[in-house]
């Protein structure tokens, strides 16, 4: 009765337009109230402290500040003109080249709010421009945007690794090939609607534009070889990776001399504020984390889903569905801090890997960004694009059935995201 009245509790706080952090720790102060007493509340500031200074929690605000100089610092105008060079010439090339770009963004923000806010802003107004809708401008680039918490680095993996004991590097190397999946399925998508549309080819393939675009971006591709080639390569971990991605990206915006400050300035604000919101969230989660610990929440769900059938292709396919609704109201941070210590037990006790499952809580939640209502990247775009959201959803469906066949891939054929992870580690 005291869980069920805690969960209520939680429910119409968040109802009545309570911050969610607020609400999970209100509701974590309630519960331990109720089954220990008031003494239970004498450590709760230091353990509160303890869960947010986690030290690979640190990679959170650091990829974003990488992502923030990178688009300040001309970078990622120099990707997308190397990408135009190089594919541009395919009919509807703009569109892939979004994909593109967003594909190398990924390697160094690991958010998907920033990559589609930093590269909207500048790809959206020159597709429109170049006849391509308000709608189809804004679903590529919103669908594209979520292969940066697929592709490594990515935040939502930093979390989950955090709160479900993961491997983080693990994480990012399983992300690697779902990833490459998702883009190419993506680009797929836009080219079947360029020819089904007339969309624009954007010039002639020109091999010595080619070759300049790329002697152009040649000190960017410094940035992902410095990143992904640290960690996979046992180097540093993905906390000390993403310090080294600021300074790459500083000494790679020093070295065009374009870093308008401005931007830069906003784009921080901006950081700090996704950054102070996660770090809530994570401290929040320590007080309805003890209580559920305490309660024995997650074990009993263990038991009881186990007690149903111990089909590990239904598990799966119960937790799939169970996410997907999620992430139809929760942003990715949220959903991963309030869920995944309930299913963590569950996970474990019928046999899948936490990295696997890992990545598939992380495709379920690149899903949750491009469905409303909540649909935190689909809107971005959508204010970026001037367009209205259920217009770039319907637009939106076939490059959202990209990422569900990525995830139904990535859940029954495990070697799929697993392959890379066991090479490398096992």
């Amino acid at each position: 009765m005291i869980i069920l009245a805690v969960f209520l509790a939680m429910l119409a706080m968040i109802m009545l337009n309570v911050p969610i952090a607020v609400a999970l720790a209100l509701a974590g102060v309630l519960g331990l109230v109720a089954t220990e007493g008031w003494s239970s509340l004498v450590s709760i500031a230091l353990d509160m402290y303890s869960g947010a200074t986690s030290f690979s929690l640190i990679a959170i605000p650091m990829f974003v500040l990488a992502g923030a100089i990178m688009n300040a610092g001309g970078i990622t105008r120099r990707l997308i003109e190397f990408v135009t060079a190089l594919i541009g010439f395919v009919r509807g090339g703009l569109a892939m080249v979004n994909v593109g770009v967003s594909l190398f963004f990924a390697e160094i923000s690991g958010s998907a709010v920033a990559d589609v806010a930093a590269m909207g802003s500048v790809i959206i107004p020159e597709m429109k421009k170049r006849g391509y809708s308000a709608p189809f401008s804004a679903a590529i680039t919103s669908s594209s945007a979520s292969l940066a918490i697929i592709i490594p680095p990515s935040i939502p993996m930093i979390l989950y690794g955090v709160t479900a004991g993961a491997s983080i590097e693990q994480l990012f190397i399983a992300g690697v090939v779902p990833g490459l999946i998702g883009a190419a399925g993506l680009m797929g998508v836009a080219y079947w609607f360029a020819r089904r549309y007339d969309l624009p080819v954007e010039e002639a393939f020109n091999l010595r534009r080619l070759r300049e675009t790329f002697v152009a971006a040649l000190p960017t591709f410094a940035l992902p070889v410095i990143i992904l080639g640290g960690i996979f390569g046992g180097i540093v971990t993905a906390t000390e990776a993403a310090g080294l991605a600021v300074v790459a990206a500083i000494v790679v915006g020093l070295w065009y001399r374009e870093t308008d400050f401005r931007e830069l300035r906003v784009a921080l604000m901006d950081g700090a504020i996704q950054t102070a919101v996660v770090m809530l969230l994570v401290a929040a989660s320590v007080l309805m984390g003890g209580f559920l610990t305490r309660s024995r929440i997650p074990q009993e769900l263990a038991f009881w889903l186990t007690s149903l059938t111990d089909e590990r292709w239904l598990i799966l396919l119960i937790l799939n569905v169970f996410f997907l609704v999620i992430g139809f109201f929760l942003h990715s941070a949220a959903a991963i801090i309030l869920v995944v210590p309930i299913v963590v037990p569950l996970i474990n006790t019928v046999g899948i890997d936490p990295v696997h499952f890992g990545l598939i809580v992380t495709l379920n939640l690149a899903i949750g960004q491009q469905t409303p209502p909540v649909a935190s990247v689909l809107i971005t775009a959508c204010s970026i694009a001037k367009a209205n959201i259920w217009e770039v959803s319907k637009v939106n469906l076939p490059f959202v059935a990209v990422l569900l066949f990525v995830l139904i891939l990535s859940t029954y054929v495990e070697a799929v995201p697993m392959f890379l992870v066991e090479y490398f580690y096992r």
